[in-house]
Parts: structure tokens; sequence; C-alpha cells
């Protein structure tokens, strides 16, 4: 322990976290307004940017087909096969071979009469202001752009509401954007076709909580960090850790997962059950209460990582834990990621029943120095997090410790203290800000892959290769116990040979993880950016019949329009 108390000493040294200085409207999530800036519909035209409007020149995607059964004879619109034409600074937009650095789509003006309605159902809670709008078209974490901005922004308060909404929308074949914590990164709540961007974030009420049942019943707009908050006192706990801000809608939607995947599973293990407003305004629940069940197609599943193409999640059930009696966390080094990567692997192989390994390489190493003022090896680094009772989290921790000494591993220390734990798992949480601190004024193209355990240390190797062979900044983090590997490329987003360059390396980890039988994200989801490696990685077959089943439930294609599914896909 002694070891450790130097180590953490040298950690607590900075005199004032840096991360502080970060937390401005150029990197931090924009949270919404309680009470939104309303403005008369009939002022719409005077709210409206007029530089937005030279995008309105491409036809809106469309697709007619009979809602009555899967054998279509569906009337084709060109665009739905053929890539576009427009390019936006040398960018290929569409297509199965597109970069999709900017999302193209087309915007028709809203109609009044969808306005009027929309300010009926929600009142005050909804909004034209041209700054809210950006906001909420573009996502403060994701390097993603799209053409176009929502038309309006609306605040639903109720499961009702939502599905007026809907129905509004539909009635008019108005586009829908379901908009949760805005954390997500892969350019899920971009506005490409305008339209009524749904902000949740007023339904986040814990609506029952069954202790003895270990389940609650939320809606969506509840971030799993107050949900946690909420359920401590019980000494129960969610389990899922993405970036903070995340709201649990969001989390079903892309079917995130976070560092404690590789001990309790990730978005689609813990929900049990969900409400879902589909595209005609029907609320559907998935699932019973019941822990498993063999009731008819499991529509629970088929809602999680849909995306909000689908509908739009207004409750969820989740699967709850209890807090662990003892934890240990221990940090080590090594000369290499792949040696780190290696005692990963040896580590699950054992057997042992870990809740956290993480990896992070020497750059990110760097960035948390510079970013805190701190003095932490500069080294590739692994994190564990033992769990259970106090004398078999301690011997989890005594084997592991053997395994990473016949690794080259070394400086291995251990926490057992709650603030020492809190302040270890800080770090790695706001590794992101760290490389802003590192770099300032650059954009971060954030990425995932994920392969079968056995194949990380030599994707890792792959990988850190090229990223090192790179002249941009890039730095590695992985949750190394279920193969899910993430790097984070920082690039000056006004010069065109960054981005590109960027967009290789990210190119690169994909067709690398697809090679090894992996896929092209574990957690982050697809939206736009990572359409075009679905056909690789699922075939054409897979991805038609995703088609198919989006067509039956959204035939007017309104929800969420141009996400998850490539726009080459015929039926």
């Amino acid at each position: 322990m002694t070891s450790f108390f130097s180590w953490f000493s040298r950690l607590r040294s900075s005199s004032k976290c840096f991360y502080e200085n970060l937390r401005t409207p150029n990197f931090h999530n924009f949270r919404t307004q309680k009470n939104a800036p309303t403005t008369n519909v009939m002022d719409f035209e005077r709210a409206k940017n007029p530089w937005m409007t030279w995008s309105s020149s491409v036809l809106p995607l469309a697709l007619a087909v009979s809602a009555g059964s899967l054998a279509f004879q569906p009337q084709f619109n060109p665009s739905l096969c053929d890539p576009p034409n427009s390019n936006i600074r040398g960018a290929s937009l569409g297509g199965k071979g597109s970069t999709q650095f900017v999302a193209e789509g087309s915007q028709k003006e809203i109609p009044q009469d969808l306005l009027h309605e929309l300010k009926a159902i929600c009142q005050d809670n909804m909004t034209l202001d041209y700054d809210e709008r950006y906001i909420h078209g573009k996502p403060q974490n994701s390097f993603h752009k799209a053409v176009n901005i929502p038309d309006v922004i609306v605040y639903p308060r109720s499961e009702e509401e939502v599905s007026k909404i809907v129905i509004a929308c539909n009635g008019h074949k108005f586009p829908i954007v379901p908009y949760g914590g805005a954390t997500s990164i892969e350019g899920h709540t971009l506005s490409p076709n305008g339209g009524v961007c749904i902000d949740m974030s007023l339904m986040k009420r814990v609506k029952a909580l069954h202790v003895e049942d270990m389940d609650v019943v939320v809606e969506p707009g509840i971030g799993w960090m107050e949900l946690n908050e909420y359920l401590e006192p019980y000494g129960l706990f969610f389990p899922l850790d993405p970036g903070p801000g995340a709201s649990i809608g969001g989390m079903c939607a892309t079917r995130c997962s976070g560092s404690l995947a590789v001990r309790y599973g990730t978005m689609r293990d813990n929900v049990i059950s969900l409400k879902v407003v589909l595209a005609n305004g029907d609320i559907v629940k998935t699932a019973s209460r019941a822990r498993k069940s063999a009731a008819g197609y499991d529509l629970t599943r088929l809602m999680i990582g849909s995306e909000g193409t689908l509908g739009v999640i207004t409750e969820v059930t989740l699967r709850l834990q209890k807090i662990p009696q003892h934890s240990v966390v221990a940090m080590c080094n090594f000369p290499s990621v792949k040696d780190a990567a290696d005692v990963a692997i040896a580590t699950m192989m054992s057997g042992i029943q870990v809740s956290r390994v993480e990896l992070l390489d020497e750059v990110q190493m760097k960035a948390i120095n510079i970013a805190n003022g701190k003095n932490l090896p500069e080294s590739p680094t692994l994190m564990f997090e033992f769990i259970g009772t106090e004398a078999y989290a301690r011997e989890q921790t005594e084997i592991v410790q053997r395994i990473v000494s016949e690794h080259s591993g070394s400086g291995f220390a251990f926490a057992e203290e709650p603030e020492a734990k809190k302040e270890l798992w800080k770090i790695r949480k706001e590794a992101l800000w760290a490389c802003f601190a590192m770099k300032p004024g650059l954009e971060a193209m954030t990425t995932d892959v994920c392969v079968p355990l056995s194949h990380l240390a030599d994707l890792i190797s792959r990988s850190k290769k090229e990223l090192d062979a790179s002249s941009l900044v890039c730095t590695v983090i992985a949750h190394a116990g279920d193969g899910n590997f993430h790097t984070i490329i920082l690039f000056d987003p006004t010069q065109e040979e960054q981005r590109l360059e960027a967009e290789k390396l990210n190119h690169f980890m994909v067709h690398a993880a697809l090679s090894l039988e992996g896929t092209c994200t574990g957690e982050h989801g697809v939206g736009t950016g990572k359409m075009k490696y679905l056909e690789e990685e699922l075939g054409v077959e897979a991805l038609k019949t995703m088609r198919n089943i989006k067509a039956v439930l959204d035939p007017n294609n309104i929800m969420n329009p141009g996400k998850l599914i490539p726009p080459h896909v015929c039926l």
C-alpha cells in the first residue's frame, strides 16, 4: 500500500482540476433549458436563418410501401439506392463508400398547420429560437455535421404528449428526431432533413421502484448518474456507466454499455421492458416486468439499438444490482499496449470475475498529466476493479498482481478507500476532456470497434502502429475485458488534410476489426458515421431485412431518417 499512497499523493497534488476550465460551450454538452424559450408560430420565417436555405435543393428521401405485410411492392425514389450527387468539401455523401463527414438531406418548409398543432399539444414547451435549434442540431461530442438543423424543438412532459406529437408529424409526413442527453458520438441526433426535434429532458421521473424485485421503471430523460443517486439509499444501482450526461432513453436507443459491461452486460442485458411510441402514434408495451419470458417476438431487443428509427422510447424498466459490499481498484504499467492487452486477456481467462478492466495508452496518460498537473507514469496502463466480500476482492487482487508480474507489468498499486477509488475512476471518465486540455482548439474524432477477446491484442497492436505513425495526436482507451477498443483522434477541423487523415485512421481500425470477426462499433452505435461499414459486417440481406422492418413500422420514413440503414440499400 505504501507505493499506492505515494502514487495517490501525486494524483492529488494539483491545486485545482483543469477540467473546470473546459466546461465551456465549446466543449460541454449543452443542457436544455427547463422553460424553453418560445416564439409565436407565425414568426417562424423570421426565426429561420437564411444561410441554411441553400440546402433545400435536394429532394427528400421517401419510402412508399404497404404496411400490411413483408411482401412489398414499393415505389422507389432513386435516392434510396443511388448515392447523392452533391459533394461538400470534397466528401462523398451517402452511398456505401462514403466518408459521410456531412450528413446530407433536404429540408422542406414546416407547415404552419403542424406548428399550430404542436403549439396546442406542448403549449409553452416548444421553441423556434435559432440558437436553441442550432445547439440541438450539432452534437457537442461528435465531429459529424449536417447541412440542416431542426425546424422546431418540442419538450413533451408525458407519454400522451409524445404520441400526439408523433401523430401530428406523421400526418404531415414531417421528420422526427428524438433527443436525449446529447452525448452520442456518431451523429444520431443530427437533423439532415430538418424536422421536429423531440427533446425528452422534461420526462425524467422515476415512476416505480421495486426494491424486492430489484427493478425500476423510469422515464427516458433521466440520466444514469441521477438514477444512481436516487437508488443509493436503497442499496441498489444501475450498472451501466457510459459518458457523463447520457440519458436512459438514449442509452437504450444506442445499445450502449460502459466500463462495467464486462461484469454486468450491455444495455440489451439490463432492460426488462420498454414502452415505445410508433410512427402512427400507437403506444406499444414490449414485455411484462417478469425477469424472463418466452411470449412472442422479443420487441424489447428490437427497439434497443434502433436509434430512434422505429419509435420514440417513453418508458424503461431496468434491471438493478446490489451495491457491492467491498471493492478494490488497482493500477499497473506495461512496456507496450500489447503487453497490457495480453494481461487483460489472461485475467479474463483465469476465471476471475472482474467488474472493470480498462486500458489507457501512454499518450492518454500524458494527457491526464497535462490536464491535472499530475506526475503519473506515462506508459500503457491497466486499471482493474474487483468486487465482492473484502476477503474475495483482496484474493482477486493478489491473483491479478501475479498475472501482471508474469507479463512485464510494474508499479502495481491498489486502493480500497472510497475517496481514492473515486479519484482513480474520475481520471478515466474524463479522458476526453484531458485530450482537449493537451491540445486545445482541436476537434476529436472518437471511434470504437470491438473484437472477440482473443483478437484484442492483435487489433490494438496493428492499430497502434498506424496511430503512432500518423502526424495527428491519437490516444487509445479500451474496455479491455470485453474486446472493446476506442481511440480519440485529435485534428484541426479547418484543415481538410487533417480530417481526411483522421478518417483514414478510423477506416483502418474498423476494417482491421472486421477482418478479425469483430464489429464496426461496440457501444457508440451507427448513426450516420458507421453506416458505410454495415454491409461488410452484416451482409446486404441483413440490411434489407432491417429496411423491411422499418418500412412496416414507419411507412412515411419520419422516424430519425438518414440514420443506421445505409441509403444504398433497397428493398
